[in-house]
């Protein structure tokens, strides 16, 4: 195992179109970081460049104490899972686990044993005379999982991985996958554009915006006191409320603020409430209910348990210490705001 390094990181590409600038993130020795952010924001490039698939224009990549800028990939002592498992359909599970392996001129007991210790942490060991055919999506990723682990490799890179596998499933294979991780203490890099998938996996989240970083922090800290009007209004599920601070003129920091932000979870009702919400929609999921409506032609989501029908104007409260303030022309916040 190693630590990961990056330092002012950047990708240019020809023609100038810059995806990746000025990247510093430092990745402990056994720590899981989940790299997080809308499409096109730079994510997959950044983890191509550690990967060696990218080449670097600024800056450097370093793993454990080594520069490997100018490092073949296959030497990078790294091992990838991609979202399309990319196993080879000729060969069975077994055969496909032991290839890189072979390719390496591993001694045979060597490879066994590592074969059969990643089909018991996986649970595969049943098919590993099936081919991928024979396999659901989840057993490939599986599969594909084992592949990296009987590398042994310093690090491992995850780029979306479970993008191609039903929700259910999806939900499944991420707790697996971190289970797997927090096992192994491999450190990782893991990719994706969903954030509660981001949330449950990482032990620092590292949000990209435009190809720079937004945040970083654990999921808890990015959660409670996002940096910017962007991390506010991407982690979280619902998302988080943006109001210009001009349509709750009663609610404290509106004076200093050009956007204020508030958690649906944070809106109560009550008969005095500061706010006045009109609403126009309803989602009912059963252990709770998402109210959608507007607030002086602002929209306004609310977390509220299921129960009696609602009125058409819905007054609500929300405590001080819930508002986290943005100033409206960098969208950075403002203020300590939640401890």
């Amino acid at each position: 195992m190693a630590s990961i390094t990056l330092t002012d990181l950047g990708k240019v590409y020809t023609g100038g179109t810059r995806a990746v600038g000025g990247v510093n993130i430092d990745i402990a020795d056994g720590e899981m970081i989940v790299l997080v952010g809308p499409s096109g924001c730079g994510k997959s490039t950044l983890l191509r460049m550690v990967a060696g698939l990218e080449t670097i224009s600024e800056g450097t990549v370093k793993i454990g104490d080594r520069v490997v800028n100018n490092v073949e990939p296959a030497d990078r002592d790294i091992a990838m899972v991609f979202q399309n498992y990319a196993l080879y359909p000729h060969m069975t599970v077994r055969q496909n686990l032991a290839y890189g392996l072979k390719n390496r001129r591993t001694p045979r007991a060597e490879i066994d044993r590592r074969v059969d210790e990643a089909a018991a942490i996986l649970q595969i060991g049943p098919f590993l005379d099936r081919k991928p055919r024979a396999l659901s999506g989840g057993q490939r990723q599986r599969v594909a999982m084992g592949r990296a682990i009987v590398r042994e490799p310093a690090a491992f890179l995850f780029d979306e991985p479970l993008s191609n596998l039903d929700a259910k499933l999806r939900v499944q294979m991420r707790l697996e996958i971190r289970e797997l991780q927090r096992r192994l203490r491999t450190t990782s890099l893991y990719v994706t554009h969903d954030q509660l998938e981001a949330m449950t996996l990482a032990d620092r989240l590292v949000v990209l915006n435009g190809g720079r970083v937004e945040q970083i922090g654990t999921p808890i800290e990015v959660y409670r006191r996002p940096a910017s009007a962007f991390v506010a209004g991407f982690i979280g599920s619902p998302a988080m409320n943006l109001i210009p601070a001009r349509a709750v003129p009663h609610l404290p920091g509106s004076a200093h603020a050009g956007l204020i932000g508030i958690r649906p979870e944070d809106l109560t009702p009550a008969t005095d409430g500061q706010i006045e919400m009109t609403i126009s929609a309803i989602e009912e999921l059963g252990a709770q209910r998402l109210v959608h409506g507007r607030v002086n032609g602002e929209l306004l989501t609310v977390t509220l348990p299921p129960g009696a029908p609602l009125p058409e104007t819905l007054r609500l409260t929300t405590p001080p210490k819930a508002l986290h303030l943005f100033d409206a022309t960098t969208g950075q916040r403002i203020g300590q705001n939640l401890p």
